[in-house]
């Protein structure tokens, strides 16, 4: 009786996860996304020899930002990086579809739904679900949404603000972690990062290289 009862018991949790995936699945995607949005990103990321000419230290790596900005500011990277404690999703940057929240480590809240009830370790394309390894919000004190590029570039280069790393280590977080590259592989025809992941960490080591200087902070975007 036991092991019949462990068996109703496993059942039941798979057939939970799959309600879940089928009402979760059209939200992960978006009409917008499952329809319309090429797998290919029309926005191109120039090459670091593009900026050159520009003599000025301090403007050459504002412009090569500006230009890795493009990866920054997409909603592949925006939507894991809420000024609230909820997620967003699809290209429109809509509320995460079912509720789930930020919770101790970005992996959800612990009386509710953790990330990884439907985000697995790879992208699960018949539902639309997104997925890795390490699939996590950024922390609140590296939210993006609300900010401007210059508000972000400062922000990332702080060690209270990027999860304690110096320059180094924020360029190989950028260029080389893998949760970043899913920008680029995002699964179920979702508008990927312009560029490739490549292309971003190039920028942004070159950007760095030279001085890590950030575009100017205008406007009366949230701090």
């Amino acid at each position: 009786m036991r092991v019949l009862r462990q068996g109703v018991m496993a059942l039941g949790a798979g057939a939970f996860a799959a309600a879940l995936l089928a009402f979760a699945g059209p939200a992960f995607r978006g009409e917008a996304d499952a329809a319309m949005e090429p797998s290919v990103n029309p926005v191109k990321l120039k090459p670091v020899s593009a900026f050159d000419d520009i003599k000025s230290k301090n403007e050459r790596a504002v412009a090569l930002f500006e230009e890795a900005g493009k990866v920054i500011m997409s909603p592949r990277c925006m939507n894991c990086h809420p000024a609230t404690e909820r997620p967003t999703q699809t290209n429109k940057m809509t509320p995460h579809q079912p509720l789930v929240v930020r919770g101790e480590g970005g992996m959800g809240a612990a009386s509710g739904l953790a990330c990884n009830t439907c985000h697995r370790e790879t992208n699960f394309d018949p539902a639309g679900v997104p997925g890795h390894p390490q699939w996590h919000l950024a922390p609140l004190e590296m939210a993006w949404q609300g900010r401007s590029l210059g508000q972000i570039c400062e922000q990332i280069k702080d060690p209270k603000r990027n999860d304690g790393k110096d320059m180094a280590a924020l360029v190989k977080h950028m260029a080389e972690d893998s949760l970043v590259g899913w920008a680029w592989s995002p699964g179920a025809n979702r508008t990927p990062a312009p560029g490739s992941q490549k292309e971003f960490g190039d920028l942004i080591k070159a950007w760095a290289a030279a001085g890590g200087a950030c575009p100017k902070i205008v406007g009366n975007t949230r701090g």
